[in-house]
């Protein structure tokens, strides 16, 4: 796998965990808590920044993965569709 390959396959797990986690522990206000002009379904504290550091850090796991599956010579993609 180069460089770009890698890159490329991290940045589509992260923004894959990133919109999983992101309604996870949403909580709505009541409404007495809500401002002119806002949202009834907009969440309290949506802790955008932990989401994206566990995103991160969820989003490598799962590179490393497939990284040793795609480098491992154990099973070759290419053989596979070429016997297909």
């Amino acid at each position: 796998m180069d460089i770009a390959s890698a890159i490329v396959v991290y940045v589509l797990l992260w923004w894959l965990v990133f919109f999983m986690a992101l309604p996870v522990g949403v909580q709505v206000p009541d409404d007495d808590e809500i401002g002119k002009g806002h949202a009834t379904s907009a969440p309290r504290r949506p802790y955008l920044g932990r989401k994206a550091l566990a995103a991160a850090v969820i989003a490598a796991v799962l590179w490393g993965g497939v990284y040793y599956v795609v480098e491992g010579n154990f099973y070759s993609f290419r053989d596979a569709v070429r016997n297909w």
